[in-house]
């Protein structure tokens, strides 16, 4: 992609309204510019169409990546790719801050079309909060507005600032108003080029008048320094999800520990189960005790759980939750494994509800809306989020971007989008690139906690 010295003093132009550390979604043409142009002098995660995520420069060498455009580049440290379940997340779970586009026209009123390539990712992120920049050449346009009545204009959302190489538009109520001006320019060769009459912002400035250059702001590290520092603000009454599928392996036992130190009391856990590793003994050594959700419960700080297999296999050993399920001490909303799994997957997707035949007709149906679909009844069910998330990772980079040791990925991945804050247990934090883009499963964008398991821990009592 070749970007001329107007087109570049443009891109830079824009990205001064981008807020530090936030997800930016860079549409195809020139927005896909705009990290070649910052050449890594920002603290923004940028995401292609392609499914890059991260950060990268152009590469005179073919590639096994391309950005949006379809040019080769080369990833920077710190980046990875999205498959399709995780920009479906990204898009529609609002994790993106700022949408850069290109549009063909642009009404006067805010509404805006874009080349069909871009339209699916565009419409799903123009449902959401993000702010809509668009950018565009004045010079190279017989007028800046079009007002056409058209059902390839995007409507739901209107644009919320126009940035051009002579000046910035501010969506106001009456409009668009002129929010910065070139000094090279003036409002006459403006008015003519943009095609309509515009008042100029009381607050009206100059390109080069300060404006907080939010990519050059540093951002706030994500590693802590200790488990218990990690939890500390996990308030009373808490959504947490706990990753782990039965057995020791792939559990935070170390955020476990913290989280139980610290105290907080009416927990709402969300797990596989609630607590059986400790009484099935699989993979734990001979007289030892693995640390699983029985340390909360046992502690009185769970008060309901959402779980696929809360109790234990046997009935004359039973599980710390179940024994507090008897006395009538915590609540219980029971979810079949499948359906757990895609609620978990839902919640962080955006997806408030979906149909499934599992539990149809049967308890786990009571309460939940029905339909008969193709001679099948399924149930309604809903997206899950939470407050908080601690998982077990196996390594992770200062960005957040995780990968997982065999099994133990379980939930984990489905977990760590559906909630407000993640937070991962990792024996090791890597130097920057040291992580392989492809194998990257959980993208840093969700993490926003890492902690390192001390050596010296173990996850037996």
């Amino acid at each position: 992609m070749k970007i001329t010295e107007t087109q570049q003093s443009l891109l830079k132009k824009c990205s001064e309204y981008f807020t530090a550390g936030k997800v930016v979604s860079l549409g195809s043409g020139l927005p896909g510019g705009i990290p070649f142009v910052l050449g890594g002098n920002h603290t923004n995660v940028f995401m292609s169409t392609s499914g890059l995520i991260g950060d990268w420069s152009p590469s005179d060498e073919v590639s096994s990546y391309v950005d949006g455009n379809g040019d080769y580049v080369q990833l920077q440290p710190g980046s990875c790719l999205a498959g399709i379940g995780d920009r479906a997340s990204i898009i529609s779970g609002g994790y993106v801050e700022s949408l850069v586009v290109q549009p063909e026209s642009i009404g006067s009123k805010g509404t805006w079309k874009v080349k069909h390539f871009d339209r699916g990712d565009i419409e799903s992120l123009s449902n959401n909060s993000c702010q809509i920049v668009a950018i565009a050449e004045l010079d190279s346009v017989n007028k800046l507005f079009a007002d056409v009545d058209s059902d390839q204009m995007i409507k739901s959302r209107i644009l919320d600032r126009i940035v051009t190489d002579k000046c910035v538009l501010m969506l106001a109520d009456e409009g668009f108003v002129i929010d910065e001006i070139s000094d090279a320019s003036n409002l006459e060769e403006i008015q003519r080029l943009v095609g309509v009459e515009l008042q100029v912002s009381k607050d009206c400035r100059f390109y080069g008048d300060p404006l907080i250059e939010n990519h050059h702001h540093g951002t706030v590290s994500k590693i802590y320094k200790s488990g218990p520092s990690a939890v500390s603000d996990i308030a009373d009454n808490s959504v947490v999800m706990i990753d782990g599928f039965a057995g020791p392996g792939g559990m935070a036992h170390y955020l476990l520990m913290s989280l139980r130190d610290q105290g907080s009391k009416n927990l709402t856990i969300i797990s596989n189960t609630a607590g059986i590793a400790r009484v099935v003994n699989f993979g734990t050594p001979p007289g030892k005790l693995v640390i699983d959700h029985s340390i909360l419960i046992d502690n009185h700080q769970v008060g309901k759980a959402i779980a696929s297999y809360p109790v234990s296999p046997s009935a004359s050993n039973p599980s710390s939750f179940e024994l507090a399920y008897r006395a009538g001490e915590v609540d219980l909303e029971l979810v079949p494994q499948g359906t757990l799994a895609e609620r978990l997957r839902a919640g962080g997707a955006g997806v408030k509800y979906f149909y499934t035949p599992t539990g149809a007709g049967t308890l786990i149906a009571e309460g939940k809306d029905t339909r008969t679909l193709n001679g099948k009844e399924y149930i309604q069910e809903a997206g899950l989020l939470a407050d908080y998330c601690i998982i077990r990772g196996y390594k992770a980079d200062r960005f957040g971007n995780v990968v997982y040791k065999g099994t133990s990925r379980n939930f984990n991945a489905v977990m760590a989008p559906a909630a407000k804050t993640s937070i991962v247990e990792v024996d090791e934090i890597v130097e920057d690139g040291a992580l392989d883009p492809e194998l990257i499963v959980t993208p840093g964008l969700f993490v926003d906690r890492i902690v390192v398991r001390p050596e010296d821990f173990s996850p037996y009592e």
